[in-house]
């Protein structure tokens, strides 16, 4: 009588919703395949994931570790500590679980649960989602199996033979969301007869474009638009007054993220890897501010790669005063333009992301 393999797989992502929501979505591709497999996710203690991930069905476990701030701080002189015990720790849960494989999507956990992984000869996957990868994952590229990749040209990072372009993850929710206009719009409370700006600053929220929204509201409103702002949990208590004026709602946080891109007609967003890849699936026309205080400033890059392909608008952060009325204003008068970007954008789509990594992974397992 033959036996089937209860496989046990470890995922470690988080920090934003760019590292989380990939990660979920392989999880979810994984357990279709094999509904029997052991599932265990591994992020950094008081991050979001450590809500996300249990909302999602999965069990985490938390290290203690956070990044290097890129300043000098006292916070700095911590980490070392946290490096030594997270690596410590993740030994403790890998011996334990005895994990199959181990994927990595990115944030501060995945470092040291990686490490240690290949470190004991565990087939590991690397998903690098931006056009840049931070020195965490040109490290671990040496001895991971495969590595996932979203843009061309990562040779220059990582081994070439271990690379494959898959696409990233997005939420599955979302390759349909064409068909949920009118429930989105009705789970809202939308008025069907103006148009819809849906504005993002990547999960956590974004200053700048927080206060570009505030300052900018009225000119918003005043070309027959109504606003889904999410600000990010940091900055709600400072612009939920904005909840008591017509035509404008804002939210710490968008659990229902298919519905607000269905309902949109048009998005601002910063330009994270992820956020990007949703942006091509959904295919509504797309102003890009990109944060300009990241590594290698690659959310710029990512953003570019869109708009050489004339399938979105970017406005820098330093040239929004001069820029933002004038680029919004035109978007809005020409529906020629508007569709010319939604065209575009869905031509740069990879769906088939999640199947793809799933794929690689299931290779992993199998060996």
């Amino acid at each position: 009588m033959s036996t089937t393999k209860t496989y046990r797989i470890i995922l470690s992502g988080g920090g934003t919703g760019g590292h989380i929501y990939p990660a979920i979505a392989i999880a979810n591709e994984l357990k279709q395949r094999f509904p029997d497999a052991k599932f265990l996710f591994v992020g950094a203690k008081d991050r979001m994931e450590m809500d996300k991930v249990p909302q999602a069905g999965y069990e985490i476990e938390g290290l203690w570790i956070s990044g290097i701030q890129r300043e000098l701080t006292l916070k700095n002189l911590s980490f070392p500590f946290k490096l030594i015990s997270s690596l410590f720790n993740a030994r403790k849960i890998i011996n334990r679980f005895k994990p199959d494989v181990v994927i990595g999507t990115g944030g501060f956990a995945s470092g040291p649960l990686l490490q240690v992984a290949t470190s004991k000869g565990i087939p590991s996957l690397i998903q690098e989602q931006n056009s840049y990868p931070g020195i965490t994952n040109k490290l671990l590229s040496k001895k991971a199996n495969k590595i996932c990749v979203a843009y061309d040209g990562l040779e220059r990072f990582f081994p070439e033979n271990k690379i494959i372009k898959t696409g990233n993850p997005v939420r599955q929710g979302l390759l349909d969301i064409d068909t949920k206009r009118t429930q989105a719009q009705t789970f809202f409370e939308l008025d069907k007869d103006k148009k819809t700006l849906f504005v993002l600053g990547g999960s956590l929220g974004a200053r700048r474009i927080n206060e570009l929204i505030e300052k900018e509201l009225d000119f918003i409103i005043g070309h027959n638009m109504q606003i889904i702002w999410q600000c990010g949990k940091l900055y709600f208590d400072q612009y939920k007054i904005y909840n008591n004026t017509k035509h404008v709602q804002v939210h710490a946080f968008v659990n229902n993220m298919d519905y607000a891109y269905a309902a949109s007609d048009i998005v601002i967003s910063r330009a994270g890897a992820s956020s990007v890849s949703e942006l091509c699936i959904v295919g509504k026309p797309v102003i890009f501010i990109p944060s300009p205080n990241v590594a290698e400033d690659h959310q710029t890059k990512n953003a570019m790669a869109i708009v050489n392909e004339k399938a979105a608008l970017l406005i820098h952060e330093s040239d929004l005063e001069v820029d933002f009325e004038n680029n919004f204003g035109q978007l809005m008068a020409s529906a020629e333009k508007q569709n010319e970007l939604s065209q575009n954008i869905k031509k740069l789509a990879l769906v088939n992301a999640t199947k793809q990594i799933a794929d690689e992974v299931e290779k992993l397992l199998k060996k």
